[in-house]
């Protein structure tokens, strides 16, 4: 019985990943979900968290099992309905992909907990739009195909819309619409960057769009390249890049503090793309010098752009999210110097990134919560009731984000600067980091001098109705924050002591990313002569061999036997006698029960 599970778990993981959340939100909804004023009481309520966090758990495992797969450095196929890629859609898991899947449940189940505790009483569905979100991120992670990729987009975007107006209000409302407007143009974009490549290259399937991509003619190469160019600025919008990120800082000011905190890991949804599918599927010569060029400018206007707003923001809240432009703008940096070195280090960076983003968010409510009227904006107020606790986290935060030593956010940048050895942009790319950096702890110190250090000391005359109004304030955090804070800060801390086998496991990663040869041949299948096969030219006259009815001759009946999964091989409709007659003579040599030499066996890791 054991066996049989772990050779079930062996042949089916990639799909479970996403399968999982999809099935929880399912039961969920099929729990029901009375209005929120009206979940306190309900007695579901403890049900739906005991399903939403253990779900989330198993979850976190089947992660932490693709990551060991993965680390073993091999890449994992998995054929959905038993069709092989490019004429079916592939799950691919390789240490990229396990990575970030792993990054987005470390992230999503302690939030999920956190949440539990009172934001999931302030709208319906949260936990099911959580686990539709999940569903949506780890497909986008998984996908081997570039439609898959806009439905896993748009699944988790739905969800995002969704969430975002979580507990509602005016201001979550408004930036919703701006919200929505903005990703429907994005995904209006992607659909027309997938016709430019379907129509000039004739296939979707990563691995053979990569293959195919440098052969293309002229005139053809130059339309897939626009659309290409169209997915660069589709995943632009989703990570956030200047000039396309206007959007973020004031979204993620408005939406509840479980949500802002999920959505520091959306951002990083668009950044794996760009790696994926510009750094990698169109990487000949001429993509790359257009998309280095570009993403290096873009890279530094977006740090810069972001440290600059974040000094002029009047509220915490929108503080951190130019913060997180900025963070995003030093990953992008990485990712146009286009070497293994560099992509290792954007990895570790994003993680790192990533996590004191949520952290911020989570300090952020805490603030607002005991400075009353004043919320979270930065300016001089009273002192807070636990105001020595929560400098000494806003602090230790700071220094994470602003990249000082000896924490994460220092060694990520150092990874960075090192990685630009043999870039002619050398000196420039490493004034722009020390530049933000040094504007990070300006923003920093300017943040923490309002809020704590300019602190006013509250009222102590009890005639005077500010007196009463302090003492109404809470000495205590909202349930649960403060604990999720440790955590995040213990994880990052963490982060750095474990930096060398997390930046070789990265820089691994970055190296089979970039090895295309290798990921066609995990992907593609190959005929006897050891050709991939893959799409042909259009023919109104070809008509596949069949078993019954009459048929043309098929020219290429011998590539059956290995695209074909044996359980429809020997099927009722495929004329066995007919393909052992086939019109390439090698292949009447070869057994139909064994992929012949140099093909790729289905689901072989």
């Amino acid at each position: 019985m054991l066996d049989a599970l772990v050779s079930f778990w062996q042949v089916h993981f990639p799909i479970f990943s996403i399968l999982l959340p999809a099935f929880t939100s399912f039961i969920l909804i099929l729990l029901g979900n009375p209005g929120a004023g009206s979940l306190q009481q309900d007695w579901r309520q403890p049900i739906r968290h005991a399903i939403s966090l253990i779900s989330a758990s198993i979850g976190l495992i089947f992660a932490i099992l693709m990551v060991m797969h993965a680390s073993t450095g091999a890449t994992k196929v998995y054929e959905l309905a038993q069709w092989t890629a490019p004429f079916g859609i592939v799950l691919v898991v390789d240490r990229l992909a396990a990575m970030m899947v792993l990054l987005s449940y470390i992230l999503v189940l302690p939030i999920l907990w956190y949440a539990s505790a009172e934001w999931d009483l302030k709208g319906r569905y949260f936990h099911t739009m959580m686990h539709f979100l999940m569903m949506g991120i780890s497909g986008a992670f998984l996908t081997g195909d570039l439609f898959n990729l806009f439905v896993f987009f748009e699944i988790l975007l739905m969800s995002s819309y969704v969430l975002l107006l979580h507990s509602h209000s005016t201001p979550r409302f408004k930036m919703g619409i701006h919200y929505v407007i903005i990703n429907l143009l994005a995904s209006a974009l992607f659909l027309i960057g997938l016709g430019l490549i379907y129509g000039n290259v004739g296939s979707l399937n990563m691995a053979d769009v990569a293959r195919l991509y440098p052969t293309l003619p002229e005139d053809n190469h130059q339309m897939a390249l626009a659309g290409a160019l169209l997915l660069f600025v589709v995943f632009g919008i989703k990570a956030a890049m200047f000039p396309v990120g206007f959007w973020l800082p004031k979204t993620y000011a408005v939406a509840t503090t479980p949500v802002a905190a999920i959505f520091a890991l959306m951002t990083k949804v668009g950044i794996y793309a760009i790696l994926r599918v510009n750094g990698t599927v169109f990487s000949d010569a001429g993509s790359n010098y257009v998309l280095d060029t570009l993403l290096l400018g873009i890279g530094v206007a977006t740090t810069i752009y972001g440290v600059i707003g974040a000094m002029g923001a009047e509220r915490l809240r929108r503080m951190i999210g130019f913060m997180v432009l900025s963070s995003i703008g030093t990953i992008l940096i990485a990712v146009a110097l286009n070497n293994t070195q560099a992509w290792s280090a954007a990895l570790y960076y994003l993680v790192h990134s990533t996590f004191v983003a949520a952290a911020f968010y989570l300090l952020a409510e805490w603030i607002g919560y005991q400075r009353g009227d004043a919320k979270d904006h930065i300016k001089i107020a009273p002192i807070m009731k636990q105001n020595k606790l929560v400098s000494i986290l806003f602090f230790i935060l700071a220094l994470m984000m602003a990249g000082l030593p000896p924490l994460s956010g220092f060694v990520g940048k150092v990874m960075i600067l090192q990685a630009t050895a043999y870039s002619p942009y050398q000196v420039w790319i490493i004034l722009a980091i020390l530049l933000v950096s040094l504007l990070s702890i300006l923003v920093f110190v300017r943040t923490g001098f309002l809020i704590f250090w300019r602190a006013e000391h509250p009222e102590d005359n009890p005639k005077n109705p500010a007196f009463t109004s302090y003492q109404a304030l809470p000495s205590q955090p909202t349930p649960r924050v403060d604990k999720l804070i440790y955590l995040f800060i213990g994880l990052l801390i963490s982060y750095a002591v474990v930096a060398e086998p997390v930046h070789q496991y990265a820089y691994a990663a970055a190296a089979q990313l970039q090895d295309k040869s290798l990921y066609q041949r995990k992907v593609l299948k190959f005929d006897e002569n050891n050709q991939p096969i893959s799409v042909q030219k259009y023919d109104a006259n070809y008509l596949p061999g069949l078993k019954y009815g009459a048929t043309s001759d098929d020219p290429y009946q011998h590539t059956i036997k290995n695209t074909i999964h044996p359980d429809t091989l020997y099927g009722d409709h495929i004329d066995l006698d007919k393909l052992s007659q086939s019109a390439e003579p090698q292949s009447s040599q070869q057994p139909l029960t064994q992929p012949a030499s140099g093909a790729v066996a289905v689901n072989n890791p």
